[in-house]
């Protein structure tokens, strides 16, 4: 593929991963930027706009006027309640406990930015977990892969024995709706 390079305004492995199996060539910024909910966002807004901020926190620091800047911003939803990332073991514990034979609403903000041009979405994929016993979720919380992601869970991992069942595009669980993106990059020739 032919792509012009992307700037990931991102720190996420993940977003890392997904871009480059998809045959994007890309450098990464990180964006040292707030991640906090806004009160009262819905969580469109609440991803939109955090992906938004990362990306202008990149086209800021780097001072190049055509750069394309892609960020993205992912949260966990579980009955209109917000999952983060966990702040410790008992955390974990808790949110895997409530996400345990429940559907839940995994949301990513993205920003695209090149020049003037903007575009700013979301995607949002619905995700049940089977039933999970305490021996499991301590086990996985063991293995220190919740601990940098929203949710406490990452589906592309030792999670993925978890997942009963996904409606929607599983890239976005992972933390870039890649399929969505790749269009938007196309169809406004970004490229």
């Amino acid at each position: 593929m032919d792509k012009k390079s992307i700037i990931l305004a991102s720190k996420s492995p993940r977003r890392r991963e997904i871009l480059r199996n998809a045959g994007y060539i890309f450098t990464v910024e990180e964006a040292a930027t707030d991640e906090t909910v806004p009160e009262g966002a819905t969580p469109p807004e609440a991803v939109k706009r955090i992906a938004l901020d990362k990306a202008l926190y990149v086209k800021q620091k780097i001072a190049i006027t055509d750069a394309l800047i892609l960020a993205a911003d992912t949260m966990v939803y579980l009955g209109g309640v917000l999952l983060g990332k966990p702040r410790d073991t008992a955390d974990a514990f808790l949110m895997l406990k409530k996400l345990s034979g429940a559907w839940h609403e995994v949301y990513t903000g993205y920003a695209i930015l090149c020049g003037e041009r903007r575009h700013i979405g979301y995607e949002v994929t619905e995700v049940k977990f089977r039933n999970l016993s305490e021996r499991e979720i301590i086990d996985y919380i063991k293995s220190g892969e919740p601990f940098d992601k929203a949710g406490s869970y990452g589906v592309q991992g030792r999670a993925s024995a978890f997942v009963e069942c996904i409606k929607g595009d599983f890239f976005n669980v992972m933390g870039l709706p890649i399929c969505k993106i790749s269009q938007i990059l196309d169809s406004e020739s970004y490229t």
